[in-house]
C-alpha cells in the first residue's frame, strides 16, 4: 500500500491518466472525455503497433454494445459485429463464426469422432477477428475526438500519489498531473512495479508459457486430409480453431476467412503447460518445427505457413496483484493479471472492468471524491473475474490429458458462457426498452462478481463441483473416467442445461443453437428452467428474436 505525500498546493489539470492507449485505455478515455472528465492518455508507444487478443466472443460483444448506450459512445458498437468492423473500422478484420476444438494424440492420427464446436449463430451476430493494430488505432482516434489528451511517446518513469492526486514523471517530457491515474498498461503495470502490488507467487493455478506470431500460407484446416471425414456443422476456417492436446494447445485466427478480405495474415499461438512441456534452448522458430514433427495431422496446415513477422517467446504468462484499487490509483484487467488467451476472455475481462470503473470515475470528478472505497467493487469484480477464468482454463488444460473429461469440461465451459452472455443481453434488451440506468447496478449487484454466469448461485455450485473434479484428477485423487461421470451427472440438471442443445448426450460433440433450438429453450426457460434462470433467457433470447425478425422485415 503505497504512503500518499504531502498534497501539492496545484489543482490538477487532468480528471483521470490513463497509462497504456491500447484498447483497454482507450475505450476507457473515450468514455471520460464524452462524458465530461478531463482526461490525459499516455503511452510510451505509437500507433499502429502489433498485439494479440483478437478473437471477440458473444458475451464480449454484448458488453461492447453496453458501453456503448450506457456511456454514450457509438463508436464502441461498431467493434460488436463483424459487418460493422469491416465496414466502419478495419477491411482486415477476419470473421468468426464458431469457437472449434481438435482433440490431437502425439505421434498418432487424429481421431474424426473427438471434435467439438460452439457454433454462434446467425441470428445473434458474427463475431471477428480484430486486426489489433488497427482496432486500438481506431480506439485511440475515437478518444482523441471526444477530447481525450493524447501523450504517446512519453514513457512514464515514476508515479507519486499525494492528497491531492497524482504526478507522472516522464522521460524527456514534463511531468503529468491528474486527480487519479488508471493504470491500462497490461503486465508492464508501472504502478504495480512502483507499490509492490505483483504476488511474488501467482494466484493461478493454471501454469503456461506461449509463442507466437502472424504467419501467411496457412492452409484452413477444412482443406487438411484430416478434417475429411470431420462432420462438425460450421467449416473450421470461418471461426477460431484450438488444436488441443495433453499439456496444451495451439490457436489459428484467420483474417483472411470471408470473400471480402483484404488481409493475407493469420495469427498462430501456441500455448504449453511448463511442467509438461518445459522450454528449452531452441529459439520458437525451431520450437515450433520440433512441435509440428510430433503432431502429424496438425502439420499439414502449416506446411507453406511462413512467418510474417518476428516469433515472441514467453515465460509463464500467468501475475496477479495483491491489490488493484488503491487512494486515487486502479489497475485495470491486464494490468491487474492475466489468465491465458484459451476462450478469448481477455477483452471480455477489459469491457467488464471498463463497465464498472467509468461511472465510478464520472461520479468521483463530479463529487471531487477519489477515495478509494467508491472503487472497491472494482477491486472485488477483477479478482472475480481471474479467478472464474482462472477455473475453467486449468481445468481445461488438466482435462486435455484425456478426450472424455475434455468432452465434457467443453460443455461446462459453453453453458457458462451461453448464460452469462445472455445475463448481460438481458440488462441490454431491459436498457433498450425503459432507458432506466438502475439496471446496470442490479447488474452490478449480483451475488458472484466475475463468475461464468454471476446471477445464479445455483449455477455456479455446479460449476464449483466440476472444477473441483478436475482438481482432484490434477493432483491425483480422482481418475479421468470418474471426473468425467461426475460432470455427465452435472450437466443432467435441467435447471441450468437447456435439453435442446444436448448437452447432456456424450455423443454430442457440438453446440449448435439454430433458430428452432432457441425457440425450444425459450420453453424451456418458462417451463423447467430454474426461475430466476428462465426469466433471464427468456427475456435476452426473446429481445435478440424480435431484432431479429424484425431486421428481415
Amino acid at each position: 500500500m503505497p504512503t500518499p505525500a504531502q498534497p501539492r498546493p496545484d489543482h490538477p489539470p487532468y480528471d483521470v491518466a490513463i497509462l497504456g492507449a491500447g484498447i483497454a485505455g482507450s475505450i476507457l478515455a473515450a468514455i471520460l472525455a464524452r462524458n465530461g472528465v478531463s482526461t490525459v492518455l499516455v503511452d510510451a508507444g505509437t500507433h499502429p503497433r502489433f498485439a494479440v487478443g483478437e478473437s471477440t466472443i458473444p458475451y464480449t460483444s454484448v458488453m461492447l454494445r453496453i458501453l456503448a448506450a450506457r456511456y454514450r459512445v457509438p463508436e464502441i458498437a461498431n467493434l460488436s459485429h463483424f459487418s460493422t468492423m469491416r465496414g466502419k473500422v478495419s477491411s482486415n478484420t477476419g470473421q468468426k463464426k464458431n469457437f472449434g476444438f481438435v482433440y490431437h494424440r502425439e505421434g498418432r492420427s487424429q481421431d474424426p469422432r473427438e471434435i467439438n464446436q460452439f457454433v454462434i449463430p446467425a441470428a445473434l451476430s458474427t463475431e471477428s477477428h480484430m486486426f489489433r493494430q488497427d482496432t486500438d488505432t481506431y480506439m485511440f482516434n475515437v478518444a482523441v475526438r471526444y477530447g481525450a489528451v493524447p501523450r504517446l511517446a512519453s514513457r512514464v518513469t515514476d508515479v507519486e500519489v499525494d492528497g491531492a492526486g497524482v504526478t507522472l514523471a516522464v522521460a524527456g517530457g514534463p511531468e503529468i498531473r491528474a486527480r487519479y491515474v488508471v493504470d491500462a498498461g497490461g503486465h508492464s503495470s508501472p504502478l504495480a512495479a512502483k507499490f509492490g502490488l505483483r504476488d511474488a507467487i501467482p494466484q493461478q493455478r493454471t501454469h503456461s508459457r506461449a509463442l507466437f506470431t502472424h504467419m501467411v500460407g496457412v492452409k484452413p484446416y477444412d482443406d487438411c486430409p484430416a478434417a475429411a471425414s470431420h462432420d462438425n456443422p460450421s467449416p473450421w476456417h470461418q471461426g477460431t480453431l484450438h488444436h488441443i492436446f495433453d499439456g496444451g494447445w495451439l490457436w489459428v485466427i484467420p483474417f483472411d476467412n470471408h470473400k471480402a478480405a483484404t488481409n493475407q495474415l493469420c495469427s498462430v499461438g501456441l500455448t504449453l503447460d511448463p511442467r509438461v512441456h518445459p522450454k528449452g534452448e531452441l529459439s520458437p522458430e525451431q520450437e515450433f518445427a520440433r512441435f509440428l514433427e510430433r503432431f502429424p495431422d496438425i502439420a499439414p496446415q502449416f506446411a507453406q505457413a511462413k512467418a510474417a513477422r518476428p516469433w515472441v517467446s514467453t515465460g509463464r504468462l500467468q501475475y496477479s496483484s495483491s491489490q488493484v484499487v488503491g487512494d486515487r490509483f486502479c489497475l485495470t484487467s491486464h494490468a491487474a493479471g492475466f489468465v491465458d488467451a484459451l476462450y478469448s476472455r481477455g477483452l471480455t475481462n477489459t469491457t467488464d472492468i471498463v463497465n464498472a470503473l467509468a461511472w465510478r470515475l464520472i461520479e468521483a470528478a463530479r463529487d471531487d471524491d477519489f477515495s478509494a472505497e467508491r472503487f472497491a467493487h472494482v477491486q472485488t469484480l477483477q479478482q472475480g473475474l481471474v479467478q472464474a477464468h482462472d477455473d475453467v482454463v486449468s481445468s481445461s488444460f488438466t482435462s486435455f490429458r484425456d478426450y472424455g473429461l475434455w468432452n465434457m469440461t467443453f460443455r461446462m465451459w459453453a453453458l457458462g458462457t451461453v448464460l452469462g452472455t445472455l445475463n448481460a443481453q438481458d440488462a441490454y434488451v431491459r436498457f433498450q426498452r425503459s432507458g432506466d440506468p438502475i439496471i446496470w447496478r442490479e447488474l452490478e449487484s449480483q451475488p458472484h462478481p466475475g463468475a461464468l454466469f454471476p446471477a445464479s448461485q445455483g449455477f455456479n455450485k455446479i460449476t464449483e463441483a466440476a472444477w473441483a473434479a478436475c482438481r482432484d484428477v490434477e493432483s491425483g485423487l480422482m481418475s479421468p473416467d470418474r471426473a468425467t461421470g461426475a460432470l455427465l451427472d452435472l450437466l443432467q440438471d435441467e435447471s441450468f442445461a437447456p435439453p435442446a442443445f444436448g448437452l447432456a448426450d456424450p455423443q454430442n460433440r457440438f453446440y449448435n443453437p439454430n433458430p428452432a433450438r432457441m425457440l425450444r429453450t425459450i420453453r424451456w426457460a418458462h417451463t423447467g428452467a430454474d426461475p430466476d434462470t428462465g426469466a433471464i433467457v427468456s427475456s435476452a433470447l426473446g429481445g435478440f428474436l424480435r431484432s431479429r425478425f424484425q431486421r428481415s422485415a
